[in-house]
């Protein structure tokens, strides 16, 4: 059977959101229609406990193009968004919060510049937010860091939920964890480069109140450096622990040599000295060569295991529509 082109994929992640489904879902179908789109609607019920899953059967009744995965329980939006990925179709996947933030409105610019403009990735900047200022300050500061240590530039916003993406890249990384903050330094990781941004719409919340605390920001700069170091050294992890454990080992031999060195030389010289095993110089030394070897075995069992856990992206599916 010979598979039909796909426009667009749209992926929505969602956590308790049944008030705003149905004019998400209305609102994405105008403007497929209008365009002219062929397009599937991707629901990933992340283990809601409200009726979000009753509303997307609902939805998915009276469309065909609406489908949906229902966690048994909440996993997480990076979950969400690589399930949605594996089973995405379409040339281009347009991913977007459930909450009404996001407009469905800016879906056709964002699929010209993937089409007509050949970006890979196009992330959504809300240059104009709606949130308190106890959420933008944080977030420009995370912004401002993840710049710094993705070095991509040109963006302004790592987490806005609304991007696009030609579907090579969404089959080719891995997002896991709550590694959905940093999509785009995982797709240049990737190989792919041609990264660009969109200022987009961002609207107040209407239904419900956000699912993320302060405790987001935290997290997400520990993120940020696990994947500044998988990146350098993910797959050749004894580059990094190697090089410590044998430049520590090699401090502590030559202080051992030292304090022997010295005990001879007083030895020979007639000047009193102490035993090798009262000074704290050679214990210190001692220590330091059992962290360098500690650290050189910890490169090579790395090295062995080299980050592939085969369970990593293994989530429980109640249902599938």
């Amino acid at each position: 059977m010979q598979n039909i082109k796909m426009d667009i994929s749209v992926i929505v992640p969602l956590f308790n959101e049944e008030e705003s489904l149905p004019e998400l879902e209305e609102w994405i179908v105008r403007v497929m229609k209008a365009h002219g789109f062929s397009y599937e609607i991707w629901f990933i019920n992340d283990g809601s406990t409200d009726g979000s899953w009753e509303v997307i059967k609902r939805l998915q009744a009276k469309n065909p193009c609406v489908k949906g995965v229902c966690f048994r329980r909440n996993y997480g939006k990076s979950p969400a968004l690589n399930t949605g990925f594996l089973r995405a179709t379409g040339d281009v996947v347009i991913t977007m919060d459930a909450d009404l933030q996001d407009s469905p409105d800016e879906i056709p610019a964002l699929y010209d510049m993937i089409t007509k403009e050949g970006y890979d990735l196009v992330s959504g900047w809300k240059k104009k937010r709606y949130d308190p200022l106890s959420k933008t300050i944080p977030t420009k500061l995370f912004n401002a860091s993840a710049r710094r240590v993705s070095g991509i530039k040109n963006l302004h916003d790592f987490n806005c939920g609304l991007k696009a993406y030609r579907r090579e890249v969404v089959k080719h990384i891995e997002v896991y964890g709550d590694m959905h903050r940093y999509i785009p330094y995982l797709a240049k990781n990737a190989g792919f480069t041609k990264i660009g941004e969109k200022v987009v719409h961002h609207q107040a919340r209407k239904y419900g109140k956000s699912k993320f605390g302060l405790s987001r920001f935290v997290n997400g700069y520990l993120d940020l450096g696990t994947l500044w170091f998988l990146s350098k050294f993910g797959v050749k992890p004894m580059h990094f622990f190697g090089f410590l454990g044998s430049i520590m080992f090699l401090l502590g031999l030559i202080s051992v040599i030292a304090v022997g060195a010295i005990k001879l030389y007083n030895l020979y010289t007639g000047h009193s000295y102490i035993l090798v095993t009262d000074s704290p110089y050679f214990y210190l030394s001692l220590t330091a060569m059992i962290l360098g070897t500690q650290l050189f075995l910890a490169g090579f069992v790395g090295e062995l295991v080299c980050r592939h856990a085969p369970d990593r992206n293994h989530y429980e599916i109640s249902e599938e529509i």
